[in-house]
């Protein structure tokens, strides 16, 4: 699971737990200037994920790390999918992150808030 919260002008992602391990990364830092959006997406569990480099993806148990496709990368810290957050990013190393967090309510409204 990821926390999410706001430092100034910056989005700040840490994985809690062994999610660091598994996602060969323990935070991110991305300017808000670069946050395009952010919704709560259950259903993105099931999209095709491409191609793991690094990253840990276990069906129905974890996808974690970065994965490749249609020359994008996209970070994943997901193991419940009815949690998982959508973050798109613009002009970042990372197209979008794809997050569990503990409310993905909370979350969107804390992004949001930040964002306006």
């Amino acid at each position: 699971m990821a926390l999410i919260r706001i430092d100034g002008d910056d989005l700040v992602v840490v994985m809690e737990g062994f999610d660091k391990l598994w996602a060969f990364k323990g935070s991110l830092t991305i300017p808000l200037a670069n946050v395009r959006g952010v919704t709560a997406d259950p259903g993105i569990a099931t999209d095709p994920k491409g191609i793991r480099a690094p990253g840990s993806h276990v069906p129905g148990v974890i996808t974690a790390g970065t994965f490749h496709q249609d020359g994008e990368k996209v970070f994943w810290d997901v193991r419940d999918a009815s949690k998982a957050v959508v973050i798109e990013l613009a002009d970042e190393r990372y197209a979008r992150l794809v997050l569990q967090v503990d409310d993905p309510r909370a979350a969107v409204a804390l992004v949001e808030k930040a964002l306006a």
